[in-house]
């Protein structure tokens, strides 16, 4: 499909740089499957799930994966985006030009990496040289990653690093939060147990790739970055049985969502699932396990934003962004919220 198809004009103050507070505070916008909208808040999720569903959330933990350094005289700007293993990690840096294999970055008295190789999509390879894990030592040395588009406009600060992880973050491994979680608070969790909705998590390590841009003209020729994702036996068939007996698998964010999909076979039986995952979903895509989605408002011309319209159906996504917009709602990380249910082509 053509990527100019997911374009929409959005004013820029619709772009929310703080999140909602109290966080469940924030307003959501239920799409009905025929794309009746109506506009609800994040508190009223409980009245649109049915006692038998499964709430799907993701349990990783974003590190403060930004770092700022030197080589020799030089500032270096880097953003990890891929752990490798226990000391290599991918990342983007600005000016990465300046930047050979060997060279050496300081990010702190404990913390240096060296070059390794310079890769093809404009990544670089890098080897930490730390005491102890390379994560204890972003703990101290490294910042909230902020997607760009806050960045941009202000800097990550102390009051990020608590807005910017979600109430199931468990598991160190993102560089980018699973944003639909951020609505989430203990009330919250209480009122759906109190509806008898089931709740699970999955783990899906999110990565910066998740924001660059889609820079070719059809979905066809765009290559989706990886992420590593976990849904461990318990959890396969805790799900596998609530869709036996006529429940409905309700995902919190499209990262559990893609995950979900692609530990999913054919017929919709969902499997355990421990590797990389690199599924891109667009319009056409025949959903095999997925229900409902709640997801915050994704960027213009983005995978996120294909996602939803193949979910949705486009031309219902494309209005519903359009009433959004209209409405004052806040977009993207610290904005509000969407709740969607699949639409069923007719045969």
């Amino acid at each position: 499909m053509r990527v100019d198809l997911f374009d929409f004009d959005l004013p820029e103050d619709r772009i929310a740089l703080r999140p909602a507070s109290p966080r469940d505070s924030a307003r959501m916008l239920v799409v009905h499957p025929g794309g009746a909208l109506e506009d609800r808040g994040v508190l009223d999720l409980p009245e649109f799930l049915r006692p038998g569903d499964v709430l799907v959330s993701n349990d990783t933990r974003v590190l403060p994966a930004q770092l700022f350094g030197t080589r020799g005289e030089a500032k270096v700007g880097v953003t990890l985006h891929k752990r490798v293993d226990a000391r290599r990690w991918h990342a983007f840096v600005k000016n990465a030009k300046r930047l050979r294999a060997g060279d050496r970055v300081v990010f702190s008295p404990n913390l240096s990496a060296v070059v390794e190789d310079k890769l093809a999509d404009g990544s670089v390879a890098f080897l930490f040289e730390c005491e102890g894990p390379v994560e204890a030592a972003l703990m101290e040395a490294g910042t909230m990653p902020l997607p760009p588009y806050i960045a941009s406009r202000r800097p990550a600060d102390e009051k990020d690093a608590e807005d910017y992880q979600t109430v199931f973050a468990r598991h160190q491994g993102s560089v980018a939060a699973p944003t639909a979680g951020l609505h989430f608070t203990e009330r919250l969790l209480a009122a759906l147990d109190a509806r008898g909705v089931e709740r699970v998590t999955v783990t899906l390590h999110v990565g910066a790739g998740t924001f660059l841009p889609v820079k070719v003209e059809d979905t066809t020729a765009h290559r989706m970055h990886s992420e590593w994702g976990e849904v461990t036996p318990e959890v396969a068939a805790k799900l596998n049985a609530v869709k036996a007996r006529g429940g409905r698998i309700v995902c919190v964010g499209t990262t559990s969502l893609r995950l979900i999909e692609s530990a999913a076979d054919e017929s919709g039986v969902i499997h355990p699932f421990k590797a990389e995952t690199d599924i891109f979903i667009t319009p056409g895509y025949r959903f095999r396990a997925v229900d409902v989605l709640m997801t915050n408002f994704h960027l213009p011309k983005s995978t996120l934003f294909m996602l939803v319209s193949a979910f949705s159906g486009l031309e219902t996504m494309k209005a519903a962004y359009a009433h959004a917009i209209a409405s004052g709602y806040r977009f993207y990380s610290y904005g509000d919220a969407s709740l969607l249910f699949r639409y069923e082509a007719k045969s």
